[in-house]
């Protein structure tokens, strides 16, 4: 028998754990005119960030208070999620690479462009494989005129689950956290053909899998 959670007295406590975990590390950014330039100019920018960083990254972005707005999935899980999210200052559109995908992207669109706030995409994800990007955030950005920013987070001695499949990491309280964010990337205005895509995805990948890569 499968036992309904409710989600509002689970997303309460986690959000305010989230919360307390975001005022205690310790970042250092490098790159972060790259997003305020785009910004400064009226542009609307989509951040792109592996799977696995997604935690790390996130909480960078509520301890700045960047005006992120993101996809959760349609499940009972991505209401939580949603729920948590909204809690520290998101704003979610609902849907999944499975089901509801282009509801999610249209709602996420409309949220950047009438709003201005910043896109937050992991682009190997809801399940992989790791690092390998995923074509989705190309048409949103080419659809909203969007500029992608690629941002990597690199820990000082994270907690890293091993058996999920994108080796997600869990900061450390008071941890440090280096933080890199990329040039500017502006998609093609061609239409998006299966072989333009693979084009355009295979240069996002490369430039996100070397951002920082040097630091370690």
């Amino acid at each position: 028998m499968k036992i309904k959670v409710n989600s509002a007295l689970v997303a309460a406590p986690l959000a305010f754990l989230y919360k307390m975990l975001a005022k205690t590390i310790r970042f250092e950014v490098d790159g972060l005119e790259n997003v305020t330039k785009v910004l400064d100019s009226n542009k609307t920018v989509i951040i792109a960030v592996w799977h696995d960083e997604l935690l790390t990254l996130s909480t960078y972005g509520y301890a700045q208070k960047l005006p992120y707005v993101t996809i959760a999935s349609d499940s009972n899980d991505g209401q939580i999620i949603t729920e948590v999210l909204v809690r520290i200052g998101y704003k979610v559109a609902r849907g999944s690479s499975s089901r509801g995908g282009l509801k999610a992207m249209l709602g996420m669109t409309r949220i950047m462009k009438k709003e201005g706030r910043i896109g937050i995409i992991t682009v190997d994800g809801p399940k992989g494989p790791r690092h390998k990007l995923k074509q989705g955030i190309l048409a949103i950005a080419q659809r909203t005129d969007s500029l992608i920013i690629p941002m990597r987070g690199y820990l000082e001695n994270p907690i890293v689950f091993n058996k999920s499949w994108d080796k997600f990491q869990l900061p450390k309280p008071f941890g440090r956290c280096k933080v890199f964010m990329g040039e500017p990337i502006r998609v093609t205005e061609q239409k998006l053909t299966p072989e333009l895509l693979k084009i355009e995805a295979d240069k996002v990948e490369e430039i996100l899998l070397n951002l920082g890569s040097g630091y370690k």
